[in-house]
């Protein structure tokens, strides 16, 4: 069964960076998408940024110019630098690999950003 780990999560002042990692623990075949999420307590989750095969990357507006999504296709690795994190960064950010075969989520990592 395919999972998907997230690490890299912590707690960092307004300002700081971090990056998140996120690899599969089983086989997973022919990748379109790899995306990172988020939820902030009492929100929704949210898109941060997604990256196709093919290329095409996708920054939510509140992200853009500070993170940073890449991919290593041929480890089934994302990653997510965040640079100049601020407090209303803070949430659980999730991973998401898409293929014609399904739709995998990661449990979570906790970023928290203090002001």
């Amino acid at each position: 069964q395919v999972q998907l780990v997230e690490s890299g999560g912590g707690l960092v002042q307004a300002g700081g960076s971090l990056r998140l990692s996120c690899a599969t623990s089983g086989s997973i075949f022919s990748i379109n998408t790899m995306g990172w999420y988020r939820q902030a307590p009492g929100k929704q989750r949210e898109l941060v940024a997604t990256s196709t095969a093919g290329g095409t990357i996708n920054y939510a507006d509140s992200v853009k110019g500070r993170f940073t999504i890449s991919r290593e296709d041929g480890e089934n690795t994302v990653y997510l630098l965040m640079n100049s994190l601020k407090p209303e960064d803070t949430a659980v950010y999730y991973c998401r690999f898409r293929n014609v075969y399904g739709d995998y989520w990661g449990r979570g990592t906790q970023v928290t950003v203090s002001s």
